[in-house]
């Protein structure tokens, strides 16, 4: 659990304070500093640095934040991030935002920004240790702002931080204690709290429904696969509908391709994608979204038992495309490609899918950058500028139609992986577009950033909740692209 923030136009009593420093070593706040003892301690004022005095049993923190020309919404989350660290052995935290006025930001802003760092560095998942690692922080305040600002910014970076908060639990429960009955009762008990609706599909409407991908990758597993399909519709919303789609495999062995042993280590994390949408979906009536959104969730795992699918089976998916499973650890592509089309039929205006797709992403980006790869150039510049906003890295990556030869299949209408070594990312994405039809889609292959290995800012190590920030601030901001393809971004002239 992280802290409660709330916005206050008084500093209440603390046990920790903290101001802002820019890299010229000047407070925000106009105070005067000892420039030359904070050099002396190695403080600078670059932005994330932290330096602290006990005065008469009181922290005072002084937070870096970097340089005044540079000062943003993100620079400020990392700020925030800064300060709750530095007061982690604390149970109460002002944060003192006086002097703190940026061009083109609103004070609101500011406040949220500076309150969703502090509250996402704070987290803590510790549903299995025996004993707790301390108290930790317990309550935040802002101040120094308009207390109005303050106070709707802390609200808003609440129900933010508890959407990350959600999907950051999910990703780090183990998978014997996730299995997919338990994810789609966890989404239950979410939509009941937040006001969406849900559809379950168990097994025998999973086969009714035919979803083959899902059923043919679930099918060497004891644990029985779901389909989840929730829905957020605010009052006088318009007529269109923004789908999301999350890649749900609660644990992922390979199937009867089995994985190394260590590169299972981590594959409790292969339903990030879901766990984001649900994150996501879960804050839109806090948040005030005002557009209807639903959000596909096949959620199995994948294992090799006595019944799993073989390498040379072939699958059919609900559009009735066929697919020939030469590597059952593709298996990703296979429940993605049933949620798709059951997102094309319900007349999507723009889909958004999100999954730990590709190790190739990983190698071509690292493990902080998102790849994005879509077929509506109006798309993918929306969901850009959104996780520019909201934080989150992505690098867009191209689809070349050349590519789609990779998957030609001799029995079916594809196969589920191309080439060995050469661009396994796109053509991963080139297999889910032939889902979409004509509808603007964007896929982010998380498979780097949505685990961190280490503590860094304000993410902590393990699920980094990585999508739900952008996925909320696309929806906030949503205008209706029509539903139709214009401009397939190719990425590249070259190939033909």
């Amino acid at each position: 659990m992280s802290p409660e923030l709330h916005g206050t136009s008084s500093a209440p009593d603390a046990d920790a304070t903290a101001r802002g420093v820019y890299e010229e070593l000047r407070a925000a706040d106009g105070g005067i500093l000892d420039a030359g003892a904070l050099q002396r301690r190695g403080f600078s004022g670059k932005l994330g640095e932290a330096v602290a005095n006990d005065v008469e049993g009181r922290l005072q923190i002084l937070v870096g934040l970097g340089l005044r020309a540079e000062l943003g919404t993100e620079a400020l989350r990392r700020a925030g991030a800064a300060a709750a660290r530095a007061a982690a052995s604390c149970l109460t935290l002002v944060i003192d935002l006086t002097g703190i006025d940026l061009e083109g930001v609103s004070p609101l802003a500011v406040a949220q920004a500076t309150g969703e760092g502090a509250l996402l560095a704070s987290y803590r998942f510790e549903r299995f240790r025996s004993e707790e690692e301390g108290p930790g922080l317990a309550q935040i305040a802002l101040t120094g702002l308009d207390g109005a600002a303050l106070a709707e910014g802390a609200r808003r970076a609440n129900a933010v931080a508890r959407a990350v908060e959600l999907c950051r639990d999910l990703v780090n429960t183990p998978a014997g204690s996730l299995t997919p009955r338990d994810f789609a009762a966890t989404a239950g008990e979410v939509a009941a709290a937040a006001g969406l609706g849900i559809e379950v599909l168990e097994e025998e409407g999973i086969a009714g429904e035919r979803l083959g991908g899902l059923a043919g990758v679930a099918a060497g597993s004891e644990a029985p696969a779901r389909f989840v399909k929730l829905h957020y519709e605010p009052e006088g919303a318009p007529p269109f509908t923004v789908a999301l789609v999350g890649k749900g495999i609660t644990f992922d062995s390979g199937g009867l391709s089995l994985k190394p042993a260590n590169s299972m280590m981590t594959m409790k994390t292969d339903m990030s994608g879901a766990a984001a949408v649900l994150g996501a979906m879960s804050a839109c009536a806090a948040l005030g979204v005002g557009v209807r959104v639903t959000g596909y969730l096949p959620i199995t795992e994948n294992m090799p038992g006595g019944a799993a699918t073989k390498p040379g089976d072939v699958l059919t998916i609900r559009n009735g495309k066929t697919i020939e499973v030469l590597n059952t650890d593709a298996e990703g592509r296979l429940v993605l490609a049933d949620a798709l089309s059951l997102a094309v039929e319900d007349g999507a205006d723009a889909i958004v899918d999100l999954a730990t797709l590709t190790g190739a992403c990983v190698v071509a980006l690292g493990m902080e950058i998102a790849g994005v790869i879509g077929n509506d150039d109006r798309l993918i510049s929306k969901v850009r500028a959104a996780a520019a906003a909201a934080g989150e890295a992505l690098w867009p990556l191209p689809l070349p139609p050349a590519y789609r030869r990779h998957i030609d299949s001799e029995v079916a209408d594809m196969k589920n992986i191309g080439t060995a070594g050469q661009a396994g990312a796109l053509v991963a994405a080139l297999l889910l577009e032939e889902f979409v039809g004509d509808v603007p889609w964007v896929h982010l292959d998380i498979a780097g950033p949505a685990r961190s290995e280490e503590d860094d800012g304000y993410r902590r190590k393990g699920g980094t909740g990585f999508g739900v920030r952008t996925l909320i601030t696309l929806l906030e901001g949503y205008e209706p692209l029509g539903g139709v393809v214009q401009g397939r971004a190719e990425g590249i002239e070259v190939l033909r």
